[in-house]
């Protein structure tokens, strides 16, 4: 891959990349189309990224169809699929990581441990392998894609990275490979996320600034559903991801929340 990609850049070529871990749904397709329309070359990764898992999290059983992904590819006018495995991305001993140490602490940081080093370092990697021009990130997970724009920032990375909006399903639900997770009765449950920030868009346009006053309201709908379990909601600035106690200037409202066993996140960017 990286033989290749030093090829085409030789040639003056745009290359793009969309990084993936595989099970691809209309929320990838949806990035590979921005990055299709601005590059010579698209390449897509697909790597379920074994340092970004906790240990009680779901490496093994994360859906995995590398025959559907490769069609969907083939569809969407992909050039190039990197699909490596786990021994030829990291050696045995590796021993050097990326770790961002500003905004990793909060919202999923918080709740799941060493999760952004493996993130940072496995896109790092990808970044010196694929040679991409360009690389494009969706805003459902809104706190690693400012981390990604950090990295690239202060460690110099010739990428320009590019946001791809929140797809949602019909029903409003951000679509996610773990949607699969969910049963019919868990499904309806889920949009328990999409409508409390539904509620917090309806509060902020009636005037409301106070952000615990609109986290409340927020935590009652959730909590009305009973097999929700609330991992946070969170108010942060758009971009340091500090906490914010009104809402003022541009602001994201960030949740992560069980369904059963299944871990779900959303966000929405409030601004006045």
């Amino acid at each position: 891959m990286q033989h290749r990609a030093m090829a085409l850049k030789r040639k003056g070529q745009v290359v793009g990349v969309v990084p993936t871990m595989g099970f691809l749904h209309e929320g990838h397709l949806s990035l590979m189309r921005i990055a299709r329309q601005r590059c010579d070359v698209l390449v897509i990764s697909i790597f379920v990224n074994p340092a970004q898992f906790g240990a009680n999290e779901d490496l093994e059983a994360y859906p995995r169809d590398f025959e559907r992904d490769e069609r969907l590819c083939r569809q969407a006018g992909v050039d190039l699929v990197f699909y490596p495995d786990p021994a030829s991305m990291y050696a045995a001993d590796a021993s050097v990581w990326v770790d961002e140490e500003s905004l990793s602490g909060v919202l999923c940081g918080a709740s799941r441990p060493g999760h952004f080093r493996g993130v940072c370092t496995v896109v790092a990697k990808l970044f010196n392998i694929v040679q991409p021009d360009l690389a494009v990130f969706g805003e459902k997970d809104a706190q690693q894609l400012r981390i990604i724009e950090r990295m690239v920032r202060d460690l110099n990375f010739p990428v320009t990275i590019v946001r791809g909006p929140i797809v949602r399903e019909t029903d409003g639900l951000a679509m996610s490979s773990r949607n699969r997770y969910l049963s019919v009765s868990q499904r309806k449950d889920a949009l328990c996320l999409q409508n409390a920030l539904a509620q917090a868009r309806v509060l902020v346009q009636e005037g409301e600034r106070d952000v615990s006053v609109i986290s409340e309201v927020m935590r009652s709908g959730i909590e009305a559903v009973p097999d929700a379990q609330i991992d946070y909601i969170e108010f942060v600035d758009d971009d340091t991801l500090a906490p914010m106690e009104r809402i003022e200037g541009r602001v994201v409202a960030a949740l992560a929340v069980r369904i059963g066993a299944t871990r779900l996140i959303d966000n929405a960017l409030l601004e006045v």
